[in-house]
């Protein structure tokens, strides 16, 4: 008897450790939701520009308007909204994403599609935010970074996963009807929320001030200034990733869908390399060493897809990928380990410098597309990646 009531017991507590995990699961569910409305777009760019009748160039503003009402719009609806509960901010967030990628799908024209991609980007920045400060005060004592981590594979898994897939369903169905059906999930996931989402996370989030106080510090400064250049890198070119595809080389559409979860295999094997380094390593090797080769490949794509060597275009850009990832995932982890007791206000910080990052790479691509040849876009990332590497100098060695 004694012992079917230990049995009982630790199953009872097994229970109630697993009730706050069940929000927090959900809470990674809907980050990959959202995750793949952001990057969707990535992957089918040169299909919306042809259907909205705009160059490729322009329809790649999507992901900066997107972007940059994240970085900038969220902490303005937190601010309005701040005598409402981290829950009830949760779900104005999320209803707000939900209502964007929807109409997404229905808009007709080019100029209310922008207006929906930054109620979209709006709406997850909220959510983000508010995931993560409910995620840390619903995890059980010890298991905080946990928590805090499986929201972030979320995210991560859309980036990888998204642009891919989204192009292989936009060869069968039509864009809109893609972004439909994320749109159906998203508006479910809103209503799992408020079901599932308890009251005990009826606190306001941290404050912007709070937020904002720690970029007074040097090190944390100069930290998350190199995720931002390193995602204008990476975003410079990847938002025109299928046009330098099939600019660069004759590709069809199917080898393009085919080469998107090409470079998303090859992104994942570089996260999982990245950890494996900076275990090895330490982070800042890994950083910095991700970060060259990020650049440096970039620049051999420049040459391979001209005249020097065209038969390794796809191998360099594969190699890009998994680069770029490998310094990726460990910004997070080199960031937590400088304030481990405020991750949750680093992580939304980090996670603002990055949609800035994805915002002004977009531009910063589609200037150079504009300008001249789709290349050139490699131009743009190669030296965005020089200044990343120049800031990690900064942050990992000098602003200690």
């Amino acid at each position: 008897m004694n012992l079917l009531g230990q049995n009982e017991e630790l199953m009872r507590r097994s229970g109630e450790l697993m009730k706050p995990f069940n929000a927090i699961y959900l809470f990674a569910f809907i980050s990959f939701l959202l995750g793949s409305a952001q990057f969707i777009t990535i992957g089918t760019l040169d299909r919306i520009a042809l259907s909205l009748g705009v160059p490729v160039a322009s329809a790649g503003q999507l992901i900066t308007v997107f972007s940059l009402a994240s970085a900038l719009g969220t902490p303005l609806v937190i601010m309005a909204a701040a005598r409402w509960d981290v829950r009830r901010q949760l779900l104005l967030g999320l209803s707000l994403a939900a209502f964007g990628v929807v109409a997404t799908a229905f808009l007709p024209s080019f100029g209310l599609l922008l207006v929906a991609r930054g109620l979209m980007g709006i709406g997850m920045g909220v959510y983000t935010v508010c995931a993560y400060s409910a995620a840390a005060k619903l995890a059980p004592a010890g298991h905080g970074a946990r928590a805090l981590a499986t929201i972030a594979i979320g995210a991560s898994v859309s980036l990888v996963l998204a642009v891919p897939v989204g192009r292989l369903l936009t060869d069968i169905y039509d864009w809109r009807v893609v972004f439909l059906g994320v749109g159906v999930l998203t508006w479910l996931a809103v209503l799992a929320a408020a079901r599932i989402l308890p009251a005990a996370t009826a606190e306001p989030p941290v404050s912007l001030g709070r937020q904002l106080a720690y970029l007074k510090h040097p090190r944390i400064a100069w930290t998350l200034a190199m995720p931002l250049f390193m995602f204008i890198s990476y975003s410079s070119v990847n938002t025109y990733i299928a046009p330098l595809l099939i600019g660069a080389l004759p590709f069809t559409s199917t080898e393009v869908s085919w080469v998107l979860l090409g470079l998303g295999a090859a992104s994942v094997l570089g996260a999982k390399l990245g950890g494996s380094l900076a275990d090895r390593w330490g982070a800042p090797r890994t950083l910095v060493g991700g970060m060259l080769l990020q650049g440096f490949t970039l620049v051999l794509v420049q040459a391979a897809a001209g005249t020097v060597a065209p038969a390794l275009f796809l191998p360099l850009l594969l190699v890009w990928s998994a680069a770029a990832w490998t310094a990726g995932p460990t910004f997070s982890f080199n960031l937590v380990s400088l304030a481990p007791e405020a991750a949750g206000i680093l992580l939304s910080l980090n996670g603002t410098f990055v949609q800035l990052g994805f915002a002004l790479g977009a531009v910063a691509g589609g200037a150079a597309a504009a300008g001249g040849s789709i290349l050139h876009v490699t131009w743009v990332g190669a030296a965005a990646a020089a200044v990343a590497v120049a800031t990690a100098w900064v942050a990992l060695y000098k602003a200690r």
